[in-house]
């Protein structure tokens, strides 16, 4: 099942199994406004090439299957970037969108020079160059260390891409921070995060209106941030926020701007 409207595509990975989370995502496809397509994960069951070929013994430590099925899952995807011939916005079906995004890909979709732009922060510093892009919200990233579950990329860093997991399998993050002949950009703020950031919305994933039914709820603790997550006044039940998509950007430094959370979803992002 896919979505044919305008715009740059989203590629959402997801197993078969997970309805829940897909439905979580495809609530926040419609809210966005955004077209996509389903990416059927990979499994420790239909890995290629297996789990013994020493394609996936090449990392720095030995590799949980699962980590080589979840590898092989973005192959898929940046093989099917590379078979569009456009960039597209690939997604962990886990992660949690900022309202401003659509926006925001409107921007850097016909920028020349950039493969690849990160746009989560998991709470670990990445090296980034001062300077904003002239044309977008985005710094030059030089180091990253963690996250795979939101990026663009375009077709020439997903070539790179996978020629690096040709060589050597590694975790899915692992591999897109170490291809370094990428051009790679991070979106300053931040405009996703991962559920297992926010406790509240991960509750809440398998069914939107749950989020609702929660306002006015003690919020629980975001313990990747150590602060205590925060609900927006005025925000729960209406529009995209009811879907789990946040309110808005949020800043690199760890400000939050609109954050469903309040844990800042760029938090950390800058070193």
């Amino acid at each position: 099942m896919a979505s044919s409207e305008g715009g740059m595509r989203a590629l959402i990975i997801n197993m078969a199994s997970a309805t829940e989370r897909m439905g979580f995502m495809e609530a926040q496809m419609a809210a966005l406004g955004l077209p996509w397509e389903r990416i059927e994960a990979v499994t420790p069951e239909t890995l290629v090439p297996p789990e013994q070929d020493p394609v996936w013994h090449r990392w720095q430590r030995p590799m949980r299957v699962t980590e080589m099925a979840l590898c092989a899952s973005h192959r898929v995807a940046w093989e099917r970037v590379v078979a569009l011939g456009a960039p597209c916005l690939v997604l962990e079906d886990d992660a949690v969108l900022a309202a401003s995004l659509p926006g925001f890909l409107e921007a850097v979709v016909g920028l020349a020079g950039v493969e690849h732009i990160s746009l989560e922060a998991r709470g670990r510093k990445k090296l980034m160059g001062r300077r904003l892009h002239d044309r977008a919200p985005i710094r030059r990233l030089y180091q990253d260390r963690t996250g795979s579950a939101a990026y663009v990329v375009w077709p020439a860093g997903a070539a790179k891409l996978l020629a690096h997991a040709r060589r050597a399998g590694a975790p899915s993050d692992a591999l897109i921070s170490s291809t370094y002949g990428m051009a790679s950009w991070q979106a300053d703020p931040a405009l996703s995060v991962q559920l297992d950031h926010c406790e509240v919305l991960r509750r809440a994933a398998g069914d939107p209106d749950q989020i609702a039914d929660r306002r006015g709820e003690k919020a629980a603790p975001c313990g990747a941030i150590g602060r205590r997550a925060v609900w927006l006044p005025g925000a729960a039940g209406h529009g995209a926020a009811a879907h789990g998509v946040a309110a808005g950007p949020v800043h690199a430094r760890g400000r939050a701007a609109g954050c469903w959370c309040g844990a800042g979803l760029g938090r950390g992002a800058r070193g």
